[in-house]
């Protein structure tokens, strides 16, 4: 596990660098951000990804189903004085009194078994102008199952282990003696994985469509990770259905109802 996976400020804040540089750029080039917005995270976590929306006077709501996240991100939010409202709830059961101009879902579908039902909410919630922006890694990147999330310090720098089958997969993170509640995260992101042809048939079944779309082969996170530069797949692997998983390790949809 890296460090950043336990010392939640320095996630939080490492998250919002990446929200400024690259999130809200991708999502200017298509609709207008210089006007206020009402604006909803699905899994917001520690509320990283929106504070430089809320820093630019954008109303911003967060919901995740995390007690601890939520209590974070209300104290983060305090420190940087910055205006936000944090709601621990199921997206699913959640009810709000009004619809959002952009709704961000940022490396959470992968972990959600109904796909198809959380597109739909997403699509409820969105004003008929309104747009959503998706990002998640393909299953079948390297480290698509998460597995850096792992104390050992060998199974978690361990690329595409997780495109092993279940039984051999829970043996190697059984031997490696991680705990039953990273084993249970870690199988349960195998058996919820998406692909970017999955992703797309669930956005179209959903009555939304694609506005933009952005594949990376070095994911723009990166940047605050490990001093990477992000990169875009080549446009000859892109167009490659399926083997253009295997190197996706970030893919940037917008989406319009």
């Amino acid at each position: 596990m890296q460090h950043r996976h336990k010392d939640r400020s320095q996630y939080f804040s490492e998250l919002a660098y990446t929200s400024e540089k690259y999130f809200m750029p991708y999502i200017a080039g298509n609709m207008n951000l210089d006007r206020q917005l009402e604006i909803l995270e699905i899994g917001c976590g520690d509320g990283g990804n929106l504070l430089p929306f809320a820093k630019s006077g954008h109303l911003v709501t967060g919901v995740d189903i995390s007690t601890n996240r939520i209590k974070d991100a209300t104290s983060f939010f305090q420190k940087e004085r910055a205006n936000g409202k944090f709601i621990c709830s199921d997206i699913f059961e959640t009810k709000f009194d009004k619809h959002f101009d952009l709704v961000i879902c940022h490396d959470v579908i992968e972990h959600i078994a109904d796909k198809q039902r959380l597109l739909s909410r997403v699509s409820e919630l969105l004003r008929p102008e309104g747009m959503a922006f998706i990002g998640f890694p393909a299953w079948q990147m390297p480290f698509g199952g998460h597995q850096q999330i792992c104390h050992n310090k060998y199974i978690s720098k361990m690329p595409f282990i997780h495109l092993l089958p279940a039984a051999i997969y829970r043996f190697i993170l059984k031997i490696g003696n991680e705990k039953a509640n990273c084993i249970s995260e870690i199988l349960a992101i195998k058996e919820h994985r998406i692909s970017i042809e999955q992703f797309e048939r669930f956005v179209f079944s959903s009555g939304l469509r694609i506005k933009n779309r952005s594949l990376y082969f070095i994911n723009p996170h990166y940047e605050i990770k490990f001093g990477l530069k992000p990169r875009l797949l080549p446009h000859g692997i892109s167009g490659l259905r399926y083997l253009r998983n295997y190197f996706s390790t970030s893919c940037f949809y917008l989406l319009q109802r």
